[in-house]
C-alpha cells in the first residue's frame, strides 16, 4: 500500500482540479484516502517537501509559454523524491503543452522520483475567459479518472516503465515566443495588472491569491514584485477590478483566441 499524494502549483484552479480529480480516483482504486499540497502561495514554498519509496506523487503544474513557469523551477528542485513513484501532470491553455510535460518529468527525475505516467490536460487559458472557456470540463475529468484507472491497472501490475515515456522533446526547447504578424518578438515579461478605482473596495482577494506574493497590501493597485501573469487576480477579483491594458499583452491574447479557437485535446501516456 503506497501513501498517495496530490502535489500542484495553480493559480486559477486548473491544474488543482485535474491532480485532486486523478488522485481521488487512485485514492478510491486503493481504498484510502490522499494527501494534498498546494504550494501554490509563497508561504507554502518555505516547506521542503520529503518523500520515499512508500509514496505515490500526482504532480502538476502549468504550461506557461510551452514550459515548467520558470520562477518555479528553483523550488521544484528542493523536492526530495527520495525513491517515490510519481506521475506529471500539466496544465495548457489551449494552444499546446510543448515540452512542459517533458521538462516536468525530467525535474522530477532528477530530483530521485521515479515517474511512471504522464498527461497533459486543457484548462481555461489564464488570460481569457473564453479560450478553453471551462476547462477542465466534464469530458476532461472523465478523461482524468480513465488515466487514472490505467495508471492503476500498470501500478498493480507491476508492468509500468520508468522514467515515464511523454511527448514533447528532450533536450527541452525554449520558451515559445509571442509573435506579431510581421514575425517580431513581442515581450510582455514586464508588464503588470492595472486596478480600475471605481472597481476596487480594498477587499485584498487579490494580495491573498498572488502566487508571488507581488501585490502591496497596503495598497492593492500597486504590484511592486514580479508579475507572472497567472492572472489569479484578474480571475478572482469579485468586482472585476483587476485587467491588463498593455497592447502587446492584449495583442497576444486575441491572436491566441483567434488561433487557437478549436477544442483541443488532451494527450496521456500510460
Amino acid at each position: 500500500m503506497r501513501t498517495i499524494h496530490a502535489m500542484y502549483w495553480s493559480a486559477t484552479d486548473t491544474t488543482k482540479t485535474v491532480v485532486r480529480t486523478i488522485a481521488q480516483t487512485l485514492a478510491q482504486h486503493a481504498g484510502t484516502d490522499y494527501q494534498v499540497f498546494d504550494f501554490t502561495l509563497p508561504a507554502s514554498r518555505e516547506t521542503v517537501k520529503t518523500f520515499g519509496p512508500d509514496d505515490l506523487v500526482i504532480f502538476g503544474t502549468p504550461v506557461y509559454a510551452g514550459r515548467v513557469p520558470n520562477l518555479l523551477v528553483k523550488y521544484l528542485h528542493t523536492v526530495v523524491g527520495g525513491g517515490a513513484l510519481a506521475v506529471p501532470v500539466v496544465l495548457f491553455g489551449n494552444r499546446n503543452y510543448d515540452d512542459g510535460l517533458m521538462e516536468l518529468r525530467n525535474i522530477l527525475e532528477e530530483d530521485g522520483f521515479h515517474t511512471i505516467a504522464g498527461a497533459a490536460f486543457v484548462g481555461e487559458h489564464a488570460f481569457s475567459r473564453t479560450l478553453a472557456a471551462g476547462r477542465p470540463d466534464a469530458d476532461d475529468l472523465a478523461e482524468a479518472c480513465a488515466f487514472a484507472d490505467a495508471v492503476w491497472e500498470k501500478l498493480t501490475a507491476g508492468t509500468y516503465v520508468t522514467p515515464a515515456q511523454v511527448g514533447g522533446q528532450d533536450p527541452v526547447r525554449p520558451y515559445y515566443t509571442p509573435r506579431d504578424r510581421a514575425g517580431n518578438p513581442i515581450n510582455i515579461l514586464k508588464v503588470k495588472p492595472k486596478t480600475d478605482p471605481d472597481k476596487c473596495d480594498g477587499c485584498g482577494i487579490c494580495v491573498n491569491v498572488c502566487p508571488m506574493g507581488s501585490i502591496d497590501k497596503s495598497d492593492p493597485s500597486l504590484v511592486p514584485g514580479v508579475c507572472i501573469k497567472c492572472c489569479a487576480c484578474v480571475k478572482k477579483c469579485p468586482t472585476g477590478a483587476k485587467y491588463y491594458d498593455d497592447p502587446g499583452y492584449l495583442y497576444h491574447k486575441e491572436e491566441l483566441e483567434l488561433g487557437y479557437a478549436r477544442r483541443a485535446d488532451n494527450a496521456t501516456f500510460v
